[in-house]
């Protein structure tokens, strides 16, 4: 007696494709693959990197401490400008209550406003040059730094040029 009953996928087994396995096939060709040949790298210092971020922290603590420290002088002076200022008012406006004419009282006015008009120029003028001078110390800190930071880049990175090409050379 035939076999009555046929595997329905008996002729699927015949298929050629499913002889090969292809997720295999690809896996192997991908073990197979070369990475391009990258030119070669100079090797980087770390100590050098992390000494280099050292100074760079000590410079922008050494120039925020004098910032700080301008702010202060700066602040002393305005307050002890104000107070003479203060001072010197009260001192007029005393002697104006004091002399009770009206003629010399307005006279009096015209010269105070003019002379704490000037002395407040003057004041300002101060605490303006006050200011830039500790802007410019400041400034120099970080220049400094800068400078000395491009210098030893620059000087790490020639003997690492010359050395790359030597090997290219060779």
């Amino acid at each position: 007696m035939a076999n009555q009953f046929q595997n329905p996928f008996a002729d699927m087994m015949k298929n050629p494709f499913m002889d090969k396995n292809p997720m295999a096939d690809m896996m192997k060709n991908f073990t197979q693959m070369q990475a391009p040949e990258m030119p070669s790298m100079p090797s980087m210092d770390v100590n050098h990197v992390m000494s280099v971020g050292r100074r760079n922290a000590e410079a922008c603590s050494a120039a925020g401490q004098a910032m700080a420290e301008s702010a202060q002088a700066i602040s002393r002076r305005q307050a002890e400008l104000a107070r003479a200022q203060v001072e010197k008012f009260l001192k007029t406006t005393k002697e104006m209550l004091v002399n009770g004419s009206p003629e010399i009282n307005t006279t009096k006015q015209v010269e105070f406003a003019k002379t704490m008009f000037e002395s407040s120029l003057n004041n300002l003028r101060e605490v303006g040059e006050l200011m830039t001078k500790s802007s410019f110390e400041v400034f120099d800190v970080m220049n400094r730094r800068t400078s000395e930071s491009i210098e030893e880049m620059t000087k790490k990175a020639s003997p690492a040029a010359s050395s790359s090409t030597k090997r290219k050379a060779a």
